[in-house]
């Protein structure tokens, strides 16, 4: 697998401040599966541990989460902190979840992994291999097509052109979770048992930051690639800064998508 951001301490406050704007979605999406207690739960791109945080409120002391990622640093620091804080079994493995030799799960989870890689089919194949008989796989990953902002800044263009350019140009999608269906049915799961979509607007100031930080970690590769200048990346950052002063600007942030299917007993 790949990921397109940078690992650095910035692009982990990141991906906190994410996992806090999504944790309702998810947790939504997790109560329309149903995590049973005492389940055998698996996190893929697991990254901070907020998922893995929710999956082990569900499966209670009886149960257990593995979270799997590329980077190293960000799991162990996930699974020290969850250890003091949540009953259930936790742990974590560092690596590439195709090579792995895993076990099966109860709950299979991936969020916002997808959209990174050039074929999201085979990982989800690879996915629906860990998924034990009755189980199942659940996944979550943004479609960026409704981001919008009201009014629209003068620094939107800019943010979008970097934010989605980097993706289509690197082989990713910035549109994978409206793919979502069609990727389990190619990848032999079949069409999902259940689906939800989630959107989130708020004002400007209240995800300033967040812009800014997704911004800025994609700037370099957008640079890299033509996309844009480090000129233009500043005035955007200023923009940004400039118009979180005023509680009348909103954001309409990408659209969440989640769908799940799970396994048959017999499988």
């Amino acid at each position: 697998m790949t990921y397109l951001l940078p690992r650095t301490s910035t692009e982990y406050r990141r991906l906190r401040t994410q996992a806090r704007i999504w944790e309702p979605a998810t947790t939504r999406l997790l109560d329309q599966v149903g995590v049973a207690p005492g389940a055998r739960c698996l996190d893929v791109g697991c990254g901070p541990g907020e998922v893995m945080r929710l999956l082990a409120q569900r499966v209670g002391p009886s149960g257990s989460v593995t979270g799997v990622d590329l980077d190293g640093r960000i799991g162990a620091e996930a699974v020290a902190v969850l250890r003091s804080e949540v009953d259930a079994e936790v742990s974590f493995v560092e690596g590439d979840v195709h090579a792995l030799d895993l076990g099966r799960f109860d709950v299979v989870y991936v969020r916002l992994v997808l959209m990174h890689l050039p074929d999201p089919v085979a990982l989800l194949r690879r996915l629906w291999e860990l998924v034990a008989p009755g189980g199942v796989l659940v996944a979550q990953d943004y479609d960026t097509a409704g981001m919008a902002s009201m009014p629209r800044l003068p620094c939107w263009d800019e943010f979008e052109r970097v934010m989605d350019g980097v993706y289509e140009r690197t082989g990713g999608d910035p549109r994978c979770g409206l793919r979502l269906p069609a990727h389990f049915v190619a990848a032999g799961v079949g069409a999902p048992d259940g689906t939800d979509v989630s959107g989130v607007l708020l004002p400007l100031a209240d995800t300033e930051e967040f812009l800014q930080r997704s911004y800025a970690s994609t700037l370099p590769a957008a640079i890299r690639l033509g996309i844009t200048t480090e000129e233009a990346g500043e005035r955007c950052l200023a923009g940004f800064a400039e118009a979180a002063g005023s509680r009348a600007n909103y954001v309409r942030l990408p659209t969440l998508v989640g769908v799940y299917r799970r396994r048959s007993v017999a499988a």
